[in-house]
């Protein structure tokens, strides 16, 4: 989870490089504050979901599949997260400018958790009247932000168990492979996103979360 936020840090930071001039700031405060704030309830959770010892484990295709707390929440918030592409009335869910507090906290919330807050974030911040440019830049501020409160949370976890720094030589690699492979699909979106459909994108999305999801509850993963 470490590894994977520093990849997604490192993209929203990215993002925010190229748009961020446009994030309204109005919204930075009353969504962008309380999702920070809440970032840092999740991640906690995160590393004490962590420490929780394995439920079941039982042969599947040849090895041992191992059943965690952890496996199983970020496996049902996956698939929980794919209804949002892949359900029509979920997909479309809008909330009000009013709900704005409650919005951030479970965004934030469920960013810390597992890194899922771009649904959620969206459903709230689309029906709040301002420009494309400013929606597109409000969300990669915000993300951006979501991510540097769980990174911190995630390292002082370790550091204060014991464990060293959250990333190692092994996760080195990894992580550089997949900050390269976003930024690319962030250059590549902005040139070609648009000859494809968005219900198209949902789709694909919501397949591959939830095929993720369910391996990683089932213990397959």
């Amino acid at each position: 989870m470490a590894a994977t936020a520093v990849v997604h840090g490192a993209n929203n930071l990215f993002k925010l490089a190229l748009v961020g001039r446009h994030a309204d700031r109005g919204l930075l405060v009353r969504f962008g504050l309380p999702a920070i704030a809440a970032a840092f309830g999740g991640a906690a959770l995160l590393g004490a979901l962590a420490g929780a010892g394995e439920i079941a484990r039982y042969p599947f295709a040849g090895r041992v599949a191992v059943v965690t707390p952890i496996k199983l929440v970020l496996g049902a918030l996956m698939v929980g997260f794919a209804a949002f592409e892949l359900v029509p009335r979920l997909r479309e869910l809008r909330f009000d400018r009013r709900h704005l507090l409650v919005g951030g906290l479970l965004s934030g919330f469920f960013g810390g958790l597992s890194g899922h807050q771009g649904a959620l974030r969206s459903a709230f911040l689309t029906k709040v009247g301002v420009s494309t440019q400013a929606f597109v830049g409000t969300n990669a501020a915000i993300g951006f932000l979501v991510d540097i409160a769980r990174i911190a949370t995630y390292a002082a976890g370790f550091w204060l168990a014991g464990a060293g720094a959250p990333l190692g030589a092994a996760e080195g690699p990894l992580v550089v492979t997949g900050c390269i492979a976003a930024f690319a699909g962030v250059v590549l979106g902005t040139r070609f996103l648009h000859k494809v459909t968005m219900s198209a994108v949902q789709r694909l999305t919501g397949v591959l979360l939830f095929a993720i999801g369910a391996a990683l509850a089932a213990g397959w993963l």
